[in-house]
């Protein structure tokens, strides 16, 4: 029976010692937020990870996963939690595995575009000298593409972030484009203005965009806003002449649209581009994502 030291508030009240299998259930669920694809995952029966999961709680004292809604979400104690454990996990498979052959994957967050232009080259690069451990991009519609909620190890971000527990390390900076309807009357201009914005409607993704009004001087903020939840619906609104976006020049290759067309604009400042993690102990290979993204930015610099 493999154990591992208890960390939490009442350990020892339940008399037996937290193992291996308890963590792995854990990082099951935080993985998959949902008990029946842990099980499948862990090839367990669904009742077995549920019991699994309530006797670590019970063995911590504190709620890891909250179960109030029909999507399983980490609680902020079990996003907390869900690095420690899989340090433990991790460490444990190295000592049994010397060749770290199952290092869990490394799971890097987006929003929308990604790495922008870099993202093949460092998917591609990453697996050739990493073929060990599995790089994950998921894309997800939140402000820091799901790191806050522990759904991935690390993620591309674009813009100011100023959450709480987050460290970020700025990689490179895009230039802004204007995003309009092919059929409007924007689409012929070679170039663009705030303000030739700001005299319509501008869309605005408020979940996972970077746009607000801000962006234009506050004596000539856009006429009308209208707010959409993710890319997709963005991009649908702007080719239905709903109104015109701001995004980042990386959206303009990485989502292109028949009814949207690109343009420079020309007076808005550059995107940073993040790398963010969690400001705690996280995946072994944090360091080595850095590293290889600051190399990428670096040579396709120097091309």
């Amino acid at each position: 029976m493999s154990t591992v030291p208890s960390t939490g508030p009442s350990a020892g009240n339940t008399g037996r010692a937290v193992e291996i299998r308890h963590l792995r259930a854990f990082l099951a669920v935080a993985d998959e937020s949902s008990v029946t694809r842990a099980a499948a995952r862990l090839r367990l029966t669904q009742p077995a990870v549920s019991r699994t999961l309530a006797a670590l709680e019970r063995h911590l004292g504190i709620r890891l996963v909250d179960r109030s809604t029909h999507h399983l979400a980490l609680t902020p104690e079990g996003v907390a939690f869900r690095d420690r454990a899989a340090t433990a996990v991790a460490a444990f498979d190295a000592a049994l595995d010397p060749g770290d052959l199952r290092r869990r994957p490394l799971r890097l967050g987006h929003a929308w575009s990604a790495f922008g232009r870099h993202t093949t080259p460092l998917l591609r690069s990453w697996q050739e000298r990493f073929p060990r451990t599995p790089l994950e991009l998921r894309r997800i519609d939140d402000r820091t593409a799901g790191l806050t909620r522990g759904e991935v190890d690390a993620a591309l971000l674009r813009g100011p972030v100023e959450t709480p527990g987050l460290v970020t390390e700025v990689l490179y900076e895009e230039e802004r484009v204007a995003a309009v309807a092919v059929d409007g009357p924007l689409a012929s201009r070679a170039t663009l203005r705030l303000a030739d914005l700001a005299t319509g409607t501008v869309v605005l993704n408020t979940v996972s965009g970077t746009t607000t009004p801000d962006l234009w001087p506050p004596s000539a903020r856009p006429a009308a806003t209208l707010t959409v939840a993710n890319t997709d619906d963005w991009l649908t609104a702007i080719a239905a002449g709903r109104g015109t976006g701001v995004s980042a020049a990386s959206t303009a290759t990485m989502h292109p649209h028949a009814g949207v067309t690109y343009r420079p604009l020309v007076d808005a400042p550059p995107l940073p581009v993040l790398l963010a993690r969690r400001d705690a102990p996280g995946h072994p290979a944090l360091a080595d994502l850095a590293a290889l993204a600051r190399e990428i930015v670096a040579r396709d610099a120097g091309e």
